[in-house]
């Protein structure tokens, strides 16, 4: 059973939500609960727009709020943001408001990434969990409505990839394997009893905020985890069937994925069908994004990133775009090719090669065909890596242009248009 509600008043819309699916039936008065939201990165130095990339304040207060009324007091709110390149999740935590939680409803507030984990077998792979999602009775699961260049979609099972290791993360983008057949474990083993996506907004070419949000005021619930991801997807525009971590899963557990086979209440989901696309348009040739062909870029190929780009680098392949762009005057680059993640080898005739992080250049240590490497070997690189790397091919960057486009991205939403930031606080 999958309820879909329009979201008008957060508190009231996810009770009508909740109700609809019967979403607290398998919750106990004394349940140690964990709530799982999506906060997957946050920025303090530069404009962040949080559209559509991690779990609305507004959503999770709701949430807290309902709790509380129902009588379930041992509450947890737990995640593994990405380090940057310490732990920061007591940080996120604090600019979107959840101390107000803990201070007002006792909730306690977790930082995966500060406390232990244990390695779970998961047959084909092996990844260490967070303790304190093993260790609770229920995880309630609060993704974003969002799109995943990696994975398609990243709803209720791709957003338990937080609650394991920095290692196990960056094991999951594999050299030999691929991604979507790693994170669908977790949901074999993690006592998920109710999933709500949050689709207040929906990103575009997401996971981070250099993909673009729309406002769709949807809030999706269900106690079955697949319930909740398909109808996600079907939303966004995506069949299950299209969508491999999900072929994956319901594969593992025995599943269907017909969307017929779903009772559906609340809203009409053909009437809120809108195919949302997840992916960046790459040049013919593997050469770069279509935007530096518009540019007349030449001189210049970045190979388009693959699933074994983990999500450190993958924070940085947007930066490093900019900053290649940043440079470019009119002339052509020197010949230069790029290189990233755990499968990409460098190709023959080029006179500088990029290598971008630590795994590409620990591959690519001894390839013949590199005439002349700029090893970036950051786990992930940095700006300042890239700027003082690319130096060595006379190609010189304005670190100026990127921030310029930061801002640019974040004026883009307007509070008139429903972009309001309130969302994301709470008082």
């Amino acid at each position: 059973m999958v309820s879909i509600v329009k979201f008008e008043d957060a508190y009231h819309s996810l009770r009508k939500a909740l109700e609809l699916c019967d979403g607290l039936s398998g919750l106990k008065k004394d349940d140690k609960i964990l709530i799982k939201p999506n906060l997957v990165s946050w920025d303090f130095n530069l404009p962040f727009p949080p559209f559509g990339v991690v779990t609305t304040s507004a959503v999770m207060a709701a949430l807290v709020r309902i709790l509380k009324e129902e009588g379930f007091s041992r509450l947890t709110i737990g995640e593994g943001s990405l380090m940057n390149p310490r732990p920061m999740g007591r940080q996120i935590f604090k600019v979107l408001g959840y101390e107000k939680l803990a201070e007002k409803y006792g909730v306690e507030l977790v930082d995966f990434n500060e406390e232990k984990f244990t390695e779970i077998d998961f047959g084909p792979i092996k990844l260490s969990v967070a303790n304190r999602a093993l260790k609770a009775d229920k995880i309630i699961n609060l993704p974003v409505l969002k799109t995943h260049n990696q994975c398609k979609v990243s709803l209720g099972i791709k957003n338990l990839k937080g609650t394991i290791s920095r290692r196990s993360k960056t094991h999951c983008h594999g050299k030999d394997w691929d991604l979507e057949h790693t994170f669908p474990h977790l949901a074999t083993r993690l006592p998920v009893a109710l999933t709500i996506i949050d689709g207040v907004f929906v990103l575009e070419k997401g996971p981070g905020p250099t993909g673009k949000a729309y406002r769709k005021n949807l809030i999706i619930a269900s106690t079955d985890i697949l319930a909740a991801d398909i109808a996600g997807a079907e939303i966004m525009g995506y069949r299950a069937e299209e969508i491999e971590h999900l072929r994956y899963f319901a594969g593992l557990t025995g599943r269907s994925l017909d969307l017929q086979n779903l009772e559906i209440r609340g809203e009409d989901l053909n009437a809120h069908r809108q195919f949302i696309d997840y992916d960046w348009e790459w040049q013919e040739g593997d050469l770069g994004p279509i935007g530096f062909a518009r540019r007349g870029i030449t001189g210049l190929a970045i190979r388009k990133y693959d699933s074994s780009l983990c999500t450190g680098c993958s924070g940085m392949y947007n930066p490093m775009l900019i900053m290649f762009m940043s440079a470019f005057k009119g002339k052509p680059f020197p010949n230069v090719e790029v290189v990233s993640g755990k499968r990409q080898l460098a190709s023959p005739g080029f006179d500088y090669t990029v290598l971008f992080g630590k795994c590409v250049c620990e591959l690519n240590k001894d390839n013949p065909n590199i005439k002349h490497a700029i090893a970036l070997k950051g786990c992930p690189p940095s700006i300042k890596d890239l700027e003082e790397g690319l130096k060595e091919a006379g190609i010189f960057c304005n670190y100026d242009e990127y921030v310029n486009y930061r801002h640019y991205i974040f004026n883009r939403y307007k509070k008139e248009e429903g972009f309001d930031l309130e969302l994301y606080s709470i008082s």
